[in-house]
């Protein structure tokens, strides 16, 4: 049975609906954890640090994906509550192509410029090299990077989910498949692996491209717009949170990886690689509902269901709490196996990923408060809130920390910053979440 917006959502209701994003989150992270493995285990242990170091670029400049993918589907999904369907499709439409335009001047910018940010960030000799081959392989594709995260909302806010699963599955497969092929077969090291990554996000991108560019049973396609600078404006500043978010993750992941050469060297940053990829996969589940959840919310609260908005506010907040606690439990249980898989072949360095792994896991008990409230105020609307929630999380708590926490512990000071920084998060979100009831009536 075709689950609706406008419906009413249960716990089970909630669930179907979120789970194909879910999976889609998942499956999107998945590709850095692939191209890691295949790196790590048949290229050796420099690229591997390699592709960890520069990833944190890469993202940053595939993250306006998410910025109009979320801050537009709250719009678009805002106007349909409101009974505005041509002009929902107008938006989508508006949206997309200034994507596109984005996604290629970024893509030149960051080929030309990806050596002297690598250098500035501390790469250098075989390191930098590695770096900078590896990053203007996959800048190729970020354009299609880019459509891929931003039709991940937009499936949802069609009320297709299913097929935007699909499409990120397949994505996903030619990812595997082809750096099983490119680099554990032929052996084309860190060439391959980008490649392999560059084809399956362009199969992200360019496969829905196709499918809303054309007649098609979903609430949205691409039609012919015009240029409206107050919705691009509304769509940035509500999407800010989600660009805040990636781009400070980013940032801090570069911060982390400088901590982690001056107090362990390759083998620090190695090591971090290994949990930024746990990291991703379960952060990825906490987001994909997020990004499932909103455009139900954004559409009840552009209809006037204030009861409706209530339910779904506290049942997303049980959900996130069983969640948090089984990713908790799975993270512990599943250390010494993930860390075997990445880099059991360096004793020293397997000692080092396990410790941190046991460590930096409690930090899944509080990361989905914080990224579900933020996603929570710009389904409202409210970008300036969600912004802040994300600021405060991915920037300045997780900066503080790991500055000052590797003064008092050393190594184990930098796996502590982060629980400590996702524990204020989420105490600062409830504080949002009590603060703002009686304005949205949730």
């Amino acid at each position: 049975m075709k689950i609706q917006l406008s419906d009413h959502f249960d716990y089970k209701r909630l669930l179907r609906f979120t789970f194909p994003s879910i999976v889609m989150m998942i499956f999107t992270s998945i590709y850095g954890v692939v191209d890691g493995f295949f790196v790590s285990n048949f290229v050796g242990k420099t690229p591997f640090a390699a592709v960890n170091f520069i990833m944190p670029f890469l993202m940053i400049l595939g993250a306006v994906g998410f910025m109009f993918g979320t801050g537009g589907s709250a719009i678009i999904a805002i106007t349909m509550g409101a009974g505005d369907s041509e002009k929902a499709k107008r938006l989508f439409s508006l949206f997309v192509y200034v994507s596109i335009a984005c996604g290629a001047v970024i893509a030149v910018l960051g080929i030309l410029f990806i050596r002297p940010v690598a250098a500035l960030l501390g790469a250098e000799g075989e390191m930098l090299d590695n770096c900078v081959l590896y990053g203007r392989v996959i800048l190729v594709a970020l354009p299609a990077f880019i459509l891929q995260y931003e039709f991940q909302s937009f499936f949802i806010t069609a009320e297709k989910p299913q097929l935007g699963l699909a499409v990120t599955v397949a994505s996903g497969v030619t990812n595997m498949v082809l750096d099983a092929l490119l680099v554990g077969v032929l052996r084309w090291g860190l060439v391959g692996a980008a490649a392999a990554t560059a084809f399956s996000q362009a199969v992200g991108g360019i496969v829905p491209l196709v499918y809303f560019g054309r007649k098609n049973s979903s609430l949205l396609g691409l039609v012919r717009t015009k240029f409206d600078g107050n919705a691009l404006l509304r769509a940035c500043t509500n999407g800010s949170s989600e660009l805040m978010s990636n781009i400070s993750m980013s940032i801090v992941g570069m911060l982390y990886n400088v901590q982690l050469m001056k107090y362990a060297g390759e083998d620090g940053v190695a090591a971090y690689g290994v949990l930024m990829y746990v990291n991703m996969i379960f952060l990825a589940a906490f987001i994909g509902y997020s990004v499932g959840a909103a455009p139900v919310i954004g559409y009840h609260y552009g209809a006037g269901n204030h009861e409706e908005l209530k339910g779904l506010l506290k049942r997303s907040l049980v959900l996130t709490g069983i969640f948090s606690v089984g990713m908790l439990v799975l993270a512990e249980g599943l250390a010494r196996p993930l860390s075997l898989i990445f880099v059991g072949y360096d004793k020293e360095l397997l000692g080092l990923t396990l410790k941190g792994f046991l460590i930096y896991s409690f930090s899944f008990l509080f990361a989905g408060i914080a990224i579900f409230g933020s996603s929570f105020f710009t389904a409202l609307g409210n970008g300036l809130v969600s912004a802040l929630i994300s600021f405060l999380r991915t920037l300045v708590f997780q900066v503080a920390a790991v500055l000052i926490f590797p003064l008092l512990w050393g190594i184990d000071g930098i796996w502590v910053s982060i629980v400590a920084a996702e524990l204020m998060a989420a105490l600062v979100t409830a504080l949002f979440l009590i603060g703002k009831r009686k304005k949205y009536r949730y």
